[in-house]
């Protein structure tokens, strides 16, 4: 059997595993994953999900931890985006300078990814659920003061990426595109999609976007996102109304 991966693209860490494979010739089968219906009835779980071919059962399989991202390689399964990422890097043998073999760049890498979780992830997936999803599942918008907050927060953190890892090099690592900037560039785009553009103004932050689009091509980085981008169309689907009472709550709590 060949390498089947699980995602689900309006998730940040499925689309960055889309986009590595596809930059670097990885031969795998897509299994779409149905997000929302797969959360609540036992199958895949993920931080965002959207309508599409149901496979949650089957992401259940290979992740131990029923959620998505998630990899099946023959008998050997895989959940986690980082881990994903890497053993794909290493098995396939992707050019150096996505997780390099040099000590020093390979820990950037490593802090970057460390640092990431706590900060542009604490703060930019929140702006989908506040101007979408929560609106979607519990049919009332969430006062602006809510949007506001988080925008604040991630306003921060851009300022430290800008100046912590960004600098002046044209990568985080310096002139080659790495694990770090895939996996940041995909976390700022969910914001982009639901109408709140961080790099607007932010001309050194949209220079190293331009920068990393070209490294992986255009028309991959743009088809990755065309879900995202088109966020507004979710908000026409129609929830089961059962699935609305049980997640309505639960999505309330994400962001008190």
């Amino acid at each position: 059997m060949g390498l089947e991966l699980y995602l689900d693209l309006l998730s940040q860490p499925c689309r960055s595993i889309y986009i590595f494979a596809r930059a670097n010739n990885i031969p795998f089968e897509l299994k779409a994953v149905e997000l929302f219906k797969g959360s609540v009835l036992g199958g895949a779980a993920a931080d965002t999900g959207g309508p599409g071919p149901s496979n949650s059962e089957g992401a259940g399989k290979a992740s131990l931890l029923k959620k998505v991202p998630a990899l099946k390689d023959g008998d050997f399964t895989l959940a986690e985006c980082t881990a994903i990422l890497l053993y794909l890097s290493r098995k396939y043998n992707t050019p150096d300078h996505w997780y390099p073999s040099d000590i020093r760049k390979r820990a950037q890498v490593d802090e970057y990814l460390s640092w990431h979780h706590a900060n542009i992830r604490a703060n930019a997936p929140k702006t989908m659920w506040i101007k979408v999803l929560i609106p979607l599942f519990t049919g009332q918008p969430l006062p602006s003061e809510k949007l506001q907050e988080v925008m604040e927060g991630l306003s921060t953190s851009l300022k430290q990426f800008e100046e912590r890892f960004l600098q002046d090099k044209d990568f985080i690592i310096g002139s080659e595109i790495s694990l770090a900037d895939l996996v940041a560039v995909v976390e700022l785009m969910q914001p982009v999609g639901v109408g709140c553009d961080i790099f607007e103004d932010r001309p050194r932050l949209m220079e190293w976007r331009r920068r990393v689009e070209e490294a992986v091509g255009k028309e991959l980085f743009y088809q990755a996102h065309e879900m995202i981008l088109n966020i507004k169309e979710l908000s026409n689907i129609q929830i089961d109304p059962q699935l609305k009472e049980h997640l309505a709550p639960v999505l309330m709590k994400m962001l008190k």
